[in-house]
């Protein structure tokens, strides 16, 4: 399973929707739902799913899911 599959996993589960199809350039506008509180239990769900940490910093350089991707590539290896 590649990263941006089972990131889609992470994204369906949290937003409870069967039909999210994300692309590299996807951002929190293209996501119905995809708030503010909603943001922060993504990247939990995130961190726990790929058994990673995001530093703050890091988070504030993400501008779409291409970015979370090439993060959790270089965290994972």
């Amino acid at each position: 399973m590649t990263t941006m599959e089972k990131l889609t996993g992470i994204f369906r589960m949290v937003f409870d929707n069967e039909d999210i199809a994300l692309r590299p350039e996807t951002t929190a506008n293209d996501v119905d739902g995809w708030d503010s509180l909603a943001h922060v239990n993504l990247i939990l769900a995130v961190e726990k799913g790929f058994g990673i940490r995001f530093s703050q910093k890091e988070l504030l350089t993400f501008k779409n899911v291409g970015d979370l991707v090439r993060s959790i590539e270089s965290k994972t290896g």
